[in-house]
């Protein structure tokens, strides 16, 4: 997959965006209530939009906070959203909102991670189905991706790697599609190359989702995974964290995962 070119000025990132979105002029001009001759002459830069107009175009392209920045950058404007880490004071609250819900997801596992899938905060119930992966995976930021499907991370025990293979790369290319990150697209090209098989052809009629199957010294577990995101978030680095979730997909596992965290 090809990541665009980044964009320099102001005309450029709304083209970007605009095509990323694939929307005509008229398309987006219509949605926000502009005439298309006027966003027309935005993009070749022969006339400079006002901060509010800016706004409202990247609220209609729903562009990512931390490129709505750089778009008012671009055009003369300070940026609007800041960007603190989760252990900015200023973060107190959402870091123990994260906290929570990860501790109340006990015993089953729960994860945040960041744009690039590393791994930012974890609950209990992870570190027991990472046993076994290589301490080259392991050190520094954990990239939950990498660590997945890498030949020395949890690949082997993963019953149904070619599914769950599949399923994490369609997420990781829509995410590409939606962001245009190169850092993402290295990581694709990096995942892709590792040897795994082909995801079956034809699922069973009555599944309802593709299910984590892993095998571990409890047994074979299942997984239904779920991602939570914040509403509104106003910072970018919340943002762009997300909540991995991983649900028992039936009876056996819930016991397993009940039995590791009275251990």
């Amino acid at each position: 997959m090809q990541i665009a070119t980044l964009p320099r000025t102001t005309g450029d990132h709304l083209r970007h965006w605009r095509q990323q979105r694939r929307l005509s002029q008229l398309d987006l001009a219509l949605d926000a209530e502009i005439s298309a001759r006027h966003l027309s002459f935005i993009e070749t830069g022969r006339a400079m939009p006002s901060r509010e107009m800016l706004l409202r175009l990247a609220e209609r392209l729903q562009i990512p906070l931390r490129d709505r920045n750089r778009l008012l950058l671009a055009a003369g404007f300070a940026p609007l959203y800041p960007e603190r880490g989760l252990d900015d004071p200023a973060m107190a609250s959402a870091r123990s909102a994260v906290k929570a819900l990860l501790t109340a997801h006990a015993p089953f596992p729960a994860l945040a991670i960041d744009r690039h899938w590393q791994i930012v905060m974890a609950n209990d119930a992870v570190a027991p189905l990472l046993a076994g992966a290589a301490p080259h995976l392991m050190a520094g930021p954990v990239n939950a991706l990498r660590v997945s499907l890498h030949p020395d991370g949890l690949a082997p025990r993963i019953l149904n790697l070619g599914d769950w293979r599949h399923h994490l790369l369609e997420r990781l290319k829509h995410q590409i599609a939606e962001t245009g990150d190169t850092v993402l697209g290295a990581l694709l090209a990096e995942l892709t190359a590792y040897p795994a098989p082909a995801p079956h052809a034809s699922p069973t009629e009555n599944a309802i989702a593709v299910p984590l199957r892993l095998r571990t010294t409890e047994g074979d577990l299942s997984f239904l995974s779920t991602t939570m995101v914040f509403g509104t978030p106003r910072d970018i680095t919340l943002s762009e964290l997300a909540i991995e979730t991983f649900l028992p997909a039936d009876a056996a596992t819930a016991a397993a995962l009940h039995r590791l965290s009275a251990m």
